[in-house]
This record gives C-alpha cells, structure tokens and sequence, in this order.
C-alpha cells in the first residue's frame, strides 16, 4: 500500500534524514520524493511511502509529527507512477498524438500535479463549458466561471457561488491556468486537500503555456 505524504519540515541539514529514520520506524519505506516549496526556513514535500497493507495511515502521522517542528499537511492513498520527469513525458504524449490531444492532457494532469481531476474549460454565448475532462473529473459541472477569462495561473475560490455544491462538499481545492490565447483554461481540482502552494500554481502555468505552444 502507497501513500502520498504532504510533510512541512525545517529547511536545515538532518531533518529529511530524521524524517525518513521516524517512517522507517512503523515500517514505511519511502519510493520517491518532491520539493513542493521551499520558504524562510521550511520545506514542503511530497514523499510517496511504501507501508505493510495492514498499516494504519496514522501511524505515519504520528512518526512524522513526533520530530520536532514537522507537520504533515495531508495523507492520502497514491497510485500514480513514480516518475522524476513526468512533465516532459506528458508534453511528449501530448505532441506525439494524432488525435484527442486535449483528453491526453487532461488524463496525464493528476499524476504529473499529483491532483484527483482535471478539466478544460471554453466559453460560449451560454457562457463557461466543459470541452474536457479527465476519466476522474466530477460528472457534476459548474454552470458558469465568472473568473474567465483568465491571464495567469491562479488559485480559485473553492467556496465561491459557481463551486457546486458536491465540489465544496468534498472540499476540493481549485486552480486554473490560461492555455495560451485559447481563450480556453486548464482546471485542477484536488478533493480533500491539500491547497495549492504557489509552486504548485506556478508549474501548471508553466505547463499550460508549453502545452499551448505544442497544440499551436
């Protein structure tokens, strides 16, 4: 069983190895791990852990927190591919396909971001719609964004009125960016957390821009 931990820890020498010795000691092995941010002094990463299938999830929890200044930001079960350079794979697939780039785009997107869903969103004379989605994305659509057109990658308002209501009860975390001069915007959604840290935002930016230059 594989988990994906969120962990805030302080940037200094010793603390990944103190976390990786705290894991190791409820018999997690950690697969892989990602900067997510770096600040004045902490770190945020996503470390995928490797437990026993009869392992409580908590365990980890405790493990983690026990070390001085360590906070885990969120846990959830994980079973994307380990990969170090899935952004380019992504924007390689994308070029390479004949046909149905868009919805290879959107299927690549939760395991590249580490998301439960994604979306791309067009407006029309009746206003935003779903070109779109993810074999993940929520069937439940937002009947309109007043937030497009957008021009740059932001965070939105998960509890904003256009959320529905399903989306906010599964409080998931939103965020968008312009594919190019499209006109038409690349949506994540991550149900249950955690929020998007403005590293995050900024590489879908940047994967949106590159993707709308390869869709030319």
């Amino acid at each position: 069983m594989s988990y994906l931990l969120r962990v805030q820890l302080p940037d200094r020498p010793g603390s990944l190895g103190a976390l990786a010795l705290a894991l190791g000691t409820v018999g997690a092995d950690i697969l892989s791990l990602d900067v997510v941010e770096r600040g004045a002094g902490f770190a945020v990463d996503d470390l995928v852990v490797e437990v026993a299938p009869n392992a409580l999830p908590d365990t980890l929890i405790t493990a983690a927190e026990g070390i001085p200044d360590v906070h885990v930001d969120s846990i959830r079960p994980y079973s994307g591919l380990l990969d170090t350079h899935r952004e380019l794979e992504l924007i390689d697939q994308v070029a390479g396909a004949r046909d149905d780039r868009l919805q290879i785009l959107v299927d690549g997107i939760p395991r590249v971001l580490r998301v439960g869903w994604s979306t791309i969103l067009d407006s029309g004379p009746q206003g935003a719609y779903r070109v779109v989605g993810s074999q993940s994305a929520p069937q439940t659509q937002a009947s309109s964004a007043p937030w497009m057109p957008l021009d740059k990658p932001t965070v939105l308002d998960p509890d904003g009125d256009w959320v529905p209501q399903i989306w906010r009860d599964m409080d998931t975390k939103l965020a968008a960016a312009p594919l190019g001069n499209t006109g038409k915007v690349l949506m994540l959604g991550r149900p249950g957390g955690p929020g998007f840290r403005p590293s995050e935002v900024a590489r879908l930016g940047y994967l949106a821009g590159i993707v709308a230059t390869v869709l030319g």
